[in-house]
């Protein structure tokens, strides 16, 4: 018996095989989870229907995360076909590709609402539209990059600014929730080969970067994001809240950066 079977989980924000959501999506349906699939827009349908059908997933629903009333009108479909909801996940952010090739101090003011409206707030109005029918004991989770939140990752400029706003929408919202017995938590992965990381300046470098720094010596996938979020889902997590959970091979923890190569094998006999 999977670790979520019976629980209704909703995912938003597939967008391809490579996706992120894409392996938190397939995690849940190893697990026995029945799964809801929401996309941006009309350009993705033609890739997200087909892995939908891969795990079986029979709701799949376009959202513009900018609009309050398609929110409402995929909340009220989503009571229609599950009833209750027991996991919801945000995977979801934008920045205009010419805001993350600039220096910080040249975003631009529609940049910057975009990038907070998209990144950001629609985790609180998904949230908001979708509390009344969140089961006792529900998770929600979304996806962060918390070396890029709490300090400087190049290129990754406003991108940055809101994955820390998100950061603390989760404490907030799991301040809030918590009477509700409502988890609400962030995963930070590691930099994974994504259709959004294609966006960021030098991102082929802070790849490589990171599994040559990282104490585990090796990059992330999709699949052990999907890991987590499945732990995150299930009842294994039930008294955690308003956290950022790495996964990332360890890399956060590091201060001074050295290649790792030269360090193999521990410390050498005198």
């Amino acid at each position: 018996m999977g670790l979520l079977e019976g629980k209704n989980a909703l995912v938003f924000g597939l967008a391809n095989e490579r996706s992120i959501a894409w392996g938190i999506t397939q995690a849940f349906h190893r697990e026995g989870a029945n799964i809801g699939i929401s996309y941006a827009g009309e350009a993705l349908e033609r890739r997200v229907k087909p892995l939908a059908e891969k795990v079986g997933c029979t709701w799949v629903e376009q959202c513009d995360v900018t609009s309050d009333e398609q929110i409402a009108a995929v909340a009220k479909k989503a009571a229609e076909h599950f009833g209750k909801i027991d996991i919801l996940v945000h995977s979801i952010a934008y920045a205009g590709r010419e805001e993350l090739s600039r220096p910080y101090y040249q975003t631009s003011r529609e940049g910057f609402k975009n990038a907070m409206d998209i990144s950001v707030y629609s985790l609180v109005a998904l949230t908001n539209a979708f509390l009344p029918i969140l089961n006792p004991g529900a998770s929600i989770m979304c996806l962060t990059y918390g070396s890029g939140a709490s300090k400087v990752a190049p290129h990754y400029n406003v991108m940055g600014v809101a994955k820390a706003a998100l950061e603390s929408s989760t404490r907030y919202l799991a301040y809030d929730l918590g009477p509700r017995k409502i988890r609400v938590n962030a995963i930070s992965a590691g930099p994974i080969r994504t259709l959004a990381a294609a966006g960021v300046g030098g991102f082929r470098d802070m790849y490589k970067h990171f599994a040559d720094m990282s104490p585990l010596r090796e990059n992330v996938t999709i699949e052990d994001v999907g890991n987590l979020a499945v732990f995150l889902g299930s009842d294994l997590s039930a008294r955690i809240t308003g956290e950022v959970i790495y996964v990332d091979s360890g890399f956060n923890i590091m201060g001074v950066q050295i290649s790792g190569k030269e360090e193999e094998g521990g410390v050498s006999e005198q």
